[in-house]
This record gives C-alpha cells, structure tokens and sequence, in this order.
C-alpha cells in the first residue's frame, strides 16, 4: 500500500487519503477545511494526475470528509464514489446546503473563486454514486488485480462508515471517525474483530483524558440540570449543534426529558438544514432501522424557526432554547448570532456538546474567562462574557482509549495516525510505542507518500 494524505495543513480538516494498491487508485474521503476559505480549504487535488482514481470511498456526510467531492469528481469522472447508503440520501443536501454557503460568502468575503462548484457538479456525483449497505463487499478488477470494499457501522453519525479493504490476501482497516458507546438516535459501531495488516484510525480526542465521573448519561443528566436552571431562572439557553447527526440527537434528548416529565416546556428554536435532514433520517429510520429518529419529535416539541426580530446584541424577549449549528459557533451562522444576544447577561448559558476547534469562536469563547469582552468579529461587536459557557462531553467521537484498544487488538503490522491535532497523535505514537512488540505507528506529513 502507498499512503498520501492530501489534507495541505494536516490535523482536522480538508480530509482526503489517497491510496494505490497494485493497479487500484483511489481516495478516502474528499473534505473542505472549515477554518479556512476559497481554494486554500481544499485539499492538494493538484498531486494527483487528473483522471487517474479508479473510485472514491465517503467515510461519512460531514462537510470535513464530503465537502470538496464534487470538486474532485469533476477531476476525476470516471471513479465511482462508495458510500453507505444513508450516506447517499444525505449527501445532496449537505452539498447544496454547502453550495449556498460559498454563494453568500462570494459576496460577503469577494472571493471570486466561489463557490467551487455548482449544481451541475452536485448531480455529478450524485450520479456517480453507489450506496452500499453495511456488511456487503464491492468487488473492484482491473487487469487481473482486484480489491473487495465492505463498509461497517461507525457510530459517528448515521451513514458513518469503517472501511475494510481486502487485496491480495492483505487486509486494511480505515476507521473514519468512530463512536463505540450507544447514543440516543444510533447504536455504537459495529466493527469487525479481524486481523488486519495495517489499521488507519482517526485521533480527535487523542488529546482529551478519560474522566470516569463522565459518562454519558450522566452528561446529558447534568445537560438537562442546566437547561432547566437557566430557564426556570428566566434566562435563555444556547447550544450550537453540527446539522447533521448532533442537532437531531439533542432534540432526542430534550424530547425524552419532556416524555419523562424532568424537563418543562418552553419555546424551542432551530434552524436551516438541521430541519431539512429530520426529514431524511426519519426516511432512514422507517426504511432500514439503522436510527431511532422519528420526524414528530419537531411538532411534539413545537420547534419553531429562529424569530426574524432576533438581532445581534439584543437579548431575547422571553426565556427560550435556541438548539442551531454551527457546532463550533463558525463566524456567520445562526449560533453565532445568538451568542451575541445571550453572551452579556448572567442569566444566560451557552452548552457545547460537541467538539470545538480551539481556532474557531466557539474554541475560543470556551478559554475565555468570564467577565472578560469577547469579540464578535464579523458583527464588528464587543461584549462581556457573563453569561454561563459550559462544554459536555456529548462527542460522536469514541475516546482515545476504545480507539487504542479497538487498533491494537487487531494486530497490526502498522497504525496510521489521521484525523486528529499535533497533540492528539502525540498521545497515540506514545501509547502505541510503549506496548511490548509494537506495531509501526506512521504520523505522516501532508503530501508526502508513504509505503507500507
């Protein structure tokens, strides 16, 4: 196998391996950088000779992984593109969602290279698309070679795939990003117990201890404790959700609280594409059974659009819950704005429930001390941090421990490190480099090629 990680800054973000085993060309993954814009969010396409991948594997829907596809599938026309079959519903609707995005910023940021593609190139790859159930091999032959592909429930987020690659009696595992606990709209991942010669896992929390008093339902207890103080005290409570997979899992958790009686009610606000895709996991869930999401939650909750009076700066008028993406509060996003609105007062609480850049507002807003100004930036606004931030540790990212543990059990021969900051695959090499008969670890540097 030669390895490139196409990904130009390393760390979470453009996500794109590409592979060549024998004759086959291909790549996993083809993601946009979210802390960056225009050209420089995409990966190193330009290092691969045009029309040269024999096919394309989707890990999963998160623009980070799914972002710039249609960019390479212009390059590259002739590959087909794997992914599950949630997955396949899922994708036009981040895509176009996405496409939208790079069209307000065209004018908002001038830049004149947006938006990167268009819908042309959308139902590109939706044509060229082919979703696979869970446990079913793709035979791919070229000249004599072959390789088999089977996906396996990742547990991330519905759709979310581990791959498993068989060629020539040698057999590779890519985890793609991975949660092995049970979360309220999915089952954990269902990986496969086989020896593998060489296991590709992702190191997003590589940086981040285990804390035994954490577990989750104990989380989303002390979660639920906080909502219903800020409320009852008459505050108003923000939690920025990704669209795809976190924000439908918190309205669960808060539709499961009212069931139960532990929670009250009050006014409960979302936004944009996250209502969009309730309606396509409520199509999975009927159709394969592969989520628990049923679309009635919205009405039973009575969720209601963000109010158009809302405006930076200004607090709301009555206590209210606002559950809106972006996950990471990203700069022009419906939680940006209302974290202006909620940031000044005391009686207010922003939760993050989800992983945060540390470069991102979000990131930031959570290593900021209170009582210190905080600035919103693209709102040219300055405000006191008074309101309550608080992080749980909700993640769809398995902890750094059941990964090791999933990768060293498999016996390897080499464990490569992706998918995770300087840190977090510090944590891994070391951990992995202190067993007994160690497999190789490979932390590999953007653009350079590596055999294994």
């Amino acid at each position: 196998m030669q390895l490139t990680d196409l990904n130009p800054q390393g760390g979470i973000g453009a996500n794109a391996l590409h592979i060549r085993l024998g004759r086959f060309s291909f790549m996993i993954d083809a993601g946009l950088n979210p802390k960056f814009t225009g050209v420089k969010a995409l990966p190193e396409y330009n290092k691969l000779e045009d029309n040269s991948l024999d096919f394309i594997i989707l890990s999963h829907c998160h623009l980070d992984h799914l972002g710039s596809l249609p960019v390479l599938i212009k390059r590259h026309p002739r590959a087909l593109i794997l992914m599950s079959y949630p997955s396949k519903l899922i994708a036009p609707f981040m895509l176009r969602n996405s496409y939208n995005v790079m069209r307000k910023q065209r004018n908002e940021l001038k830049l004149s290279e947006y938006p990167l593609y268009n819908h042309k190139d959308i139902k590109r790859v939706i044509k060229k698309s082919l979703g696979l159930h869970f446990g079913q091999p793709r035979r791919f032959n070229l000249n004599g070679d072959r390789v088999d592909i089977t996906l396996f429930p990742a547990g991330h987020i519905v759709g979310a795939a581990g791959i498993c690659i068989l060629y020539n009696k040698s057999k590779y595992f890519f985890t793609g990003d991975v949660h092995f606990t049970p979360q309220k709209t999915l089952p954990a991942a269902k990986f496969p117990k086989d020896d593998f010669d060489t296991v590709i896992i992702e190191t997003t929390r590589g940086n981040s201890e285990r804390t035994i008093d954490k577990s989750r339902y104990r989380e989303e207890v002390r979660l639920l404790k906080s909502i219903a103080e800020i409320l009852g005290n008459g505050g108003s409570c923000l939690i920025p959700v990704f669209a795809l997979g976190r924000m439908q899992e918190i309205l669960t958790i808060i539709y499961q609280a009212r069931q139960n009686r532990s929670l009250s009610e009050f006014p409960i606000y979302c936004s944009g594409l996250g209502m969009e895709l309730a309606n396509v996991f409520d199509e999975i869930s009927r159709n394969t059974g592969l989520i628990d999401f049923n679309r009635n939650i919205l009405n039973k909750l009575a969720v209601k659009p963000i109010p158009s009076t809302l405006n930076f700066g200004q607090s709301p008028k009555r206590p209210s819950l606002f559950i809106v993406s972006s996950g990471m509060m990203i700069e022009n996003t419906p939680a940006y704005l209302i974290a202006s609105c909620l940031l000044s007062s005391s009686k207010n609480g922003i939760y993050f429930v989800g992983y945060c850049d540390p470069d991102t507002p979000g990131g930031k807003l959570l290593t900021t001390p209170r009582g210190m100004n905080f600035l919103f930036d693209k709102l040219d606004f300055i405000c006191p941090l008074n309101a309550q931030i608080e992080k749980y540790d909700l993640s769809s990212h398995a902890e750094r421990e059941d990964i090791l543990h999933y990768a060293v059990n498999r016996n390897p021969r080499n464990i490569v490190l992706t998918h995770g900051e300087c840190e977090a695959k510090d944590w891994f090499e070391k951990k992995i480099n202190s067993i007994p008969n160690a497999p190789k670890v490979l932390n590999p540097n953007p653009i350079k090629t590596y055999k294994l």
